[in-house]
């Protein structure tokens, strides 16, 4: 069963009204329905009242009742001797006790109970009203019987019955637009949002999800997204930049590819010199495309996390010796000059072909930016608890502003993309994933015009 979408102001208003008629039907019980049984239960207080405060005195004086009779609106009768009384007042309209026309036997029947207390209602016919009548015994011949009238309600009951149908129209038309005005409040900056999420869906970066709203838990949504949307901004520019900067990368080896297998077909009269030359050429084009791709496969694997690491127990310094002598035709051909100087075993648990592939990365990353003097330094510093590697060139450096954002695929400082001496421009990106995925702490120091330092802590 498919459910119905209400808009925000249509619940408010309905939680709203109902609200109103809980209340209206609590108020209605209450001073309406239940009017004359609140009445008589309070008029039942003040006689219980009145008698306790008889009680508590030790000898009660014609004053003293008159007081109470006055404070309380009541009749009280004071019979002493069995059939003597003395009705000391008489502020209540429809008073039994005490009147002569009105039959005494309840009078009688209490003094013959033997009871303390007692109370009862009477039908008074003369005044046509109702009688609440509480007699106590005060002393072992001393009854005193007070009573009060129990007024007809009903046309207070009237009265209330027609100020409530108006009350209930005032008060459903407040909630109706105390309702609007909330929901206005609530509903303008979530519509607001929600518009700016559609933009954002499709692919409008500049939308803001900014407002105006006093309410707290909106402002710290809007505040957010906000960020949310700026962060997704630069996601989506890194995208761009990595799509033009892979295909860049694809497109160029392929160029040459094509161009020197096609200058092997056309000229015939080429010397094997000449064609072995360029058919070298074509290997290493081959070989810088595999390595690509090879680099673009690895890193979505590690980044979707569907490869598990080997972990085992293998000599670092083996492993670096063996890195090393990849780089001879640079140090030939390029005069560039690789400093390391460990001379010892140094062993360590972790992923071998992971590590290796870290530290491999993170040298084709110092010979593209190092400087003129070509010259890489890597260090490997034992400490206490962990094993330190340091990879340094002697480079331009890195603007303080851009250090967070080198880890990121393809990142360049000036933001223009060039083809990369060695290796194919994910290598800090894939070095990233996989010191994260061993727990190992990382980072990047440098200084302006005098070199970076890459290191990571094996532990």
């Amino acid at each position: 069963m498919k459910l119905r979408n209400y808009k925000m102001k249509h619940i408010v208003w309905a939680f709203l009204i109902a609200f109103s008629s809980f209340i209206l039907l609590f108020l209605f019980l209450m001073q309406i329905v239940l009017l004359n049984t609140f009445y008589e239960f309070y008029k039942t207080n003040q006689l219980t009242s009145a008698s306790n405060k008889i009680l508590s005195q030790s000898n009660v004086e014609l004053d003293f009742l008159e007081d109470i009779a006055y404070e309380y609106g009541l009749c009280i009768s004071v019979y002493t001797d069995g059939s003597s009384q003395i009705v000391s007042n008489s502020y209540n309209r429809g008073c039994i006790i005490g009147d002569t026309k009105t039959n005494s036997d309840f009078i009688k029947y209490f003094i013959s109970s033997g009871k303390t207390e007692d109370i009862l209602m009477f039908n008074n016919t003369r005044f046509g009203n109702k009688t609440l009548v509480k007699a106590i015994k005060y002393k072992n011949d001393v009854y005193i019987f007070l009573n009060t009238s129990i007024q007809p309600l009903d046309s207070s009951i009237i009265l209330l019955k027609s100020q409530f149908s108006y009350i209930a129209i005032i008060i459903f038309g407040i909630s109706l637009i105390v309702g609007y005005f909330i929901s206005r409040q609530i509903s303008s900056p979530i519509v607001k949002i929600s518009n700016s999420a559609r933009e954002i869906g499709k692919g409008n970066f500049k939308a803001s999800f900014l407002t105006e709203s006093k309410i707290n838990e909106i402002k710290e949504l809007s505040t957010t997204l906000e960020l949310a949307t700026k962060e997704l901004s630069k996601t989506d520019e890194l995208r761009r930049d990595l799509m033009a900067n892979v295909g860049h990368d694809l497109k160029t080896p392929l160029t040459m590819i094509k161009a020197y297998a096609e200058m092997i077909r056309d000229f015939e009269n080429q010397t094997i010199e000449k064609r072995n030359e360029n058919l070298n050429i074509i290997i290493e084009e081959t070989d810088r495309l595999t390595i690509l791709v090879n680099d673009i496969l690895d890193l979505s694997k590690m980044q979707a996390k569907t490869y598990e690491l080997k972990i085992e127990e293998f000599d670092l310094d083996e492993i670096i010796k063996n890195i090393l002598k990849r780089y001879e035709i640079l140090i030939k051909k390029e005069k560039y000059n690789f400093i390391y100087e460990n001379k010892e075993k140094i062993f360590i648990k972790a992923d071998k072909k992971r590590i290796e592939q870290v530290i491999y990365n993170l040298l084709n990353n110092a010979v593209n930016y190092t400087g003129e003097d070509k010259s890489v330094t890597l260090n490997v510093i034992k400490a206490k608890k962990k094993v330190i590697v340091e990879v340094i060139d002697t480079g331009k450096g890195i603007d303080e502003s851009e250090i967070n954002y080198i880890w990121d695929k393809y990142y360049h400082n000036n933001k223009k993309h060039k083809r990369n001496t060695f290796g194919t421009g994910l290598g800090l990106s894939i070095v990233k994933t996989i010191l994260e995925s061993h727990n190992y702490k990382y980072g990047v120091e440098s200084k302006k015009n005098v070199g970076t330092k890459f290191f990571f802590e094996i532990t």
